[in-house]
């Protein structure tokens, strides 16, 4: 197994998602549309976002990839972005 390899298999890797808004961005129902398009979810406590890996194999490069899909569809929108995958 790869030492960057985050979790294999059976093991749930989930990465999450804090948003920051100004009022001279983006609309928020439309980001959460965006984000929902690529597989987050909404969620309510510490972080806005979750995206569930669910048993698929998850390396930093499979997160970044994840993370510059996302920086791709929000460009422009005026917000800034916290990931967290754990």
């Amino acid at each position: 197994m790869d030492v960057n390899t985050i979790a294999v298999g059976g093991d749930r890797v989930r990465t999450y998602l804090t948003l920051f808004v100004t009022s001279d961005g983006g609309k928020t129902s439309v980001i959460v549309d965006k984000l929902s398009a690529v597989g987050f979810r909404p969620v309510l406590g510490t972080h806005d976002f979750v995206y569930d890996w669910g048993t698929r194999v998850v390396t930093p490069t499979t997160v970044i990839e994840l993370i510059d899909r996302v920086q791709g569809l929000l460009k422009g929108s005026n917000t800034i972005m916290h990931f967290v995958t754990e």
